[in-house]
């Protein structure tokens, strides 16, 4: 049996920790997977890469609006593929090597296989290769192992092929017709991407909006223009699946009565969760909440040693919570009698659709639960100048302040490149900024997009 320092499960934002900080310590690090994690390999970054590319075949479609007669050709989808796991994939691979290979890691084992806990910071692990399980202890933990997609209990899904976000962008050919079961962000943005590339989507929701986290009017407008661009089920729920001659059938319970949609393909998106029952952490007496593994604000879970985060602890689910949350746990592993705690209060978030939706705070809904006073401010972005360039019909922003001080409750936009526009209010909500301040205290540039912020700031009815 190894003994170790410390030992890190996941190479996502957990392999950032180590640095030359560590090097006087015996370290392992356990990964079951690809290196780089959910976000390099399967999230985030390919995602925004096919994104970006929906994009770009998008605008041919919406050019006659601006006198401008082009038309979309054709969607080399190989190429596409390769285009983004052609960059990817080298550098997952670079970053075990680096591991494995480098001599600045002289002092690291990877593993690479599943983790177990069998008792108090105890592990076992099961190679990847099929070798025997080897039993590893530490001093300290880090569990940053992440999440896999949930792929709910549907009678006849052993029967058919189908996908997950980890594995629908490696198919081998763009498929005529997809069916996305799901209405979260990551079916709304598979959505955009099928259907800019001229795949025929339907989309079946269990309930009567899609994007239902988001604030209610955001999540009124986006499933209004889903409505008018793909096969929109609302209020429709999948009660099996059986191959078909197209090649898969879903059959559905509605409000309506029964109802069946096929395509050539079946996405399933109906969220992601932590990889806590892999792990095995109740062996290793490590409480959880919800399924996810229970931290206190300095990522302690309720072992001494052992932190956790990332997917595997935080509700959010975003990398860039993630890799906050890496650099405290850095920190309190290098300095434990001075830790610092991970900060939580502003956390904003992006769905990369078409349009694209951010938002930081609260949502009026949630204001209107806990009984919190505020006012709202609203700028459509065909009101600017820059929205009238680009004839935007359908995009906003929304902004929440406390009525007494000014003070930012909850920003939220749906339009271009909502995820850039917002930022200014996630500073102004982290550095404690009012409205008006924020609003008049600052040049904004003139035409730019931010001004859709600038002016639903200005139409806050404050005292």
């Amino acid at each position: 049996m190894q003994h170790f320092d410390l030992v890190i499960i996941g190479t996502g934002s957990g392999n950032s920790i180590l640095d030359q900080r560590f090097a006087g310590m015996k370290v392992a690090i356990v990964e079951k997977g690809t290196f780089g994690g959910t976000c390099l390999n399967v999230g985030c970054i390919p995602t925004k890469m096919f994104v970006h590319t929906a994009d770009v075949a998008s605008t041919a479609a919406n050019g006659h609006r601006l006198g401008v007669d082009a038309e979309l050709s054709g969607v080399r989808w190989a190429d596409v593929r390769d285009r983004i796991f052609g960059r990817i994939d080298p550098i997952a691979e670079g970053g075990r090597t680096y591991r494995i290979e480098h001599p600045d890691n002289a002092n690291v084992t990877v593993f690479e296989g599943t983790a177990r806990f069998t008792g108090l910071r105890r592990l076992e692990v099961t190679p990847n290769d099929g070798g025997s399980p080897q039993q590893i202890t530490a001093e300290r933990i880090v569990l940053a192992a992440g999440s896999r997609p949930i792929v709910p209990d549907l009678p006849g899904l052993d029967q058919v092929a189908y996908h997950t976000s980890d594995t629908i962008m490696r198919l081998d050919k763009l498929p005529d017709s997809v069916v996305i079961l799901g209405s979260g962000f990551i079916a709304a943005e598979f959505a955009h991407i099928m259907s800019s590339f001229g795949v025929e989507v339907t989309m079946v929701a269990r309930t009567n909006r899609i994007l239902r986290d988001q604030d209610g009017a955001i999540s009124e407008r986006i499933t209004q223009i889903a409505a008018r661009k793909w096969d929109l089920r609302l209020e429709s729920h999948a009660q099996a699946v059986r191959p078909s001659e197209n090649g898969v059938a879903v059959e559905l319970s509605t409000a309506r009565g029964p109802e069946t949609v096929e395509a050539g393909q079946l996405l399933i998106a109906v969220g992601r969760k932590p990889n806590t029952d892999l792990l095995d952490v109740a062996a290793g007496g490590i409480k959880t909440v919800d399924g996810r593994v229970w931290v206190d604000e300095y990522q302690r879970t309720s072992v001494d040693g052992v932190y956790a985060l990332g997917d595997i602890s935080s509700p959010d689910q975003l990398k860039h919570v993630a890799n906050h949350e890496a650099r405290v746990v850095q920190h309190n592993l290098l300095h434990p009698d001075d830790p610092i705690a991970a900060n939580h209060a502003h956390i904003p978030k992006a769905v990369f659709t078409s349009p694209q939706i951010a938002s930081v705070g609260r949502t009026e809904e949630q204001l209107k639960a806990e009984g919190v006073p505020y006012v709202v401010g609203t700028q459509a972005y065909a009101d600017i100048a820059y929205g009238w360039a680009m004839e935007d019909t359908t995009g906003f922003a929304k902004v929440l302040a406390d009525p007494e001080s000014g003070r930012l409750l909850g920003v939220h936009i749906i339009g271009p490149q909502a995820p850039t526009v917002i930022q200014p209010a996630i500073q102004a909500m982290s550095f404690g900024l009012d409205a008006k301040r924020m609003a008049r205290g600052q040049y904004w540039i003139h035409p730019a997009m931010p001004e859709v912020l600038e002016n639903a700031l200005l139409n806050l009815p404050l005292k």
